[in-house]
């Protein structure tokens, strides 16, 4: 029996996003160390599922992500590759002895700077593409500028919008694990794509309040990214040790999310698939990006994505006010 295709949803700029995303953070030893044969069979599994989207960053493992999905996706074709600016890589002899102490266990050879600037975006997505070996990017997204507002709002973009006149990147936005001031780079300036982490889950909804609202109404495409909340949506049962939002879960949040599970369960559906197919809901959102780091994670992600939900459980989970529907705020 053929497997249900994963779906495709576009961008204004007609870029076709499929709806199940590979996010390549882990790509770049997130944590615990990714072998570059673990990173490629994860590839290959997800082109063999179907899957064509995929993003990375210069900030996961250093670059290690960004050369590890270059060399796995080899120049196959059909593909869309997202990568962030904002976290220029410069070279840092003074620590290569030492492990980056930012959560990847890679040698810190390069340090992370902050640079929104012309000219710290245009060395950034220069680099970005020598270490992906390709020659353009499909969509580039300034990365986590929360306390970069007037800068990346104004010169990042700006340089983005250059780069999109040139051909040098497809599409243009930026990502955060807020939603609010997503909505802000959304409404003032000329983004078609952002990338909200967190914001969009069963547990956190805040991206419904006005987010959604104006990406929709002005034709900007929601990518959700981290729709476990850091795991604690990621197990059919509620671990009460799992992290949410990278750190312990309060006990109030386990609670909810064991409610959550509860229902799911009843209506016959995974927690985890549930929490995979929540976001896309919303017509505004064109695509789910979730951290896989092997051929296993690649499948289990994919099966989620397939797993039938009936609209029973929805309605449930809108009426009890667990998870307002996304269906229904647009």
């Amino acid at each position: 029996m053929s497997r249900c295709p994963i779906v495709t949803r576009p961008l204004r700029t007609g870029h076709q996003l499929t709806e199940l995303g590979l996010g390549a953070a882990q790509f770049g030893n997130l944590f615990e160390e990714t072998t570059d044969q673990q990173a490629t069979g994860a590839v290959t599994a997800a082109l063999e599922e179907g899957i064509r989207y995929f993003d990375t960053a210069p900030h996961y493992g250093l670059g290690l992500s960004e050369r590890r999905l270059g060399q796995a996706l080899d120049g196959a074709a059909g593909v869309l590759v997202s990568s962030k600016v904002g976290r220029l890589l410069v070279a840092s002899p003074e620590t290569a002895d030492r492990l980056d102490d930012d959560g990847f266990v890679v040698p810190a050879t390069t340090k992370r700077v902050w640079d929104f600037s012309r000219d710290g975006i245009l060395r950034s997505v220069e680099q970005s593409l020598v270490r992906l070996g390709t020659d353009r990017l499909d969509i580039a997204y300034l990365h986590d500028p929360d306390d970069h507002w007037e800068t990346a709002a104004t010169s990042g973009i700006a340089a983005l919008v250059e780069l999109r006149e040139q051909g040098v990147v497809g599409a243009i936005g930026a990502g955060m694990n807020q939603a609010a001031m997503l909505a802000e780079f959304v409404r003032r300036t000329d983004v078609d794509v952002v990338m909200v982490a967190g914001r969009l889950t069963l547990l956190d909804h805040s991206a419904l309040d006005e987010l959604l609202p104006i990406a929709h109404e002005r034709g900007v495409g929601v990518v959700a990214a981290a729709v476990y909340n850091s795991g604690l949506l990621s197990t059919a049962t509620v671990d009460s040790t799992a992290y949410y939002d990278y750190g312990r879960a309060p006990q109030a949040v386990i609670d909810r999310a064991s409610r959550v599970a509860e229902i799911c369960d009843r209506h016959g559906v995974s927690l985890p698939a549930a929490a995979i197919q929540y976001p896309l809901r919303h017509p505004a959102v064109v695509s789910v990006v979730t951290g896989m780091r092997t051929a296993e994670h690649v499948r289990s992600t994919a099966n989620r994505y397939r797993q039938d939900i009936p609209d029973s459980l929805w309605d449930e989970l809108h009426s009890t006010g667990l998870a307002p529907d996304p269906a229904r705020n647009q």
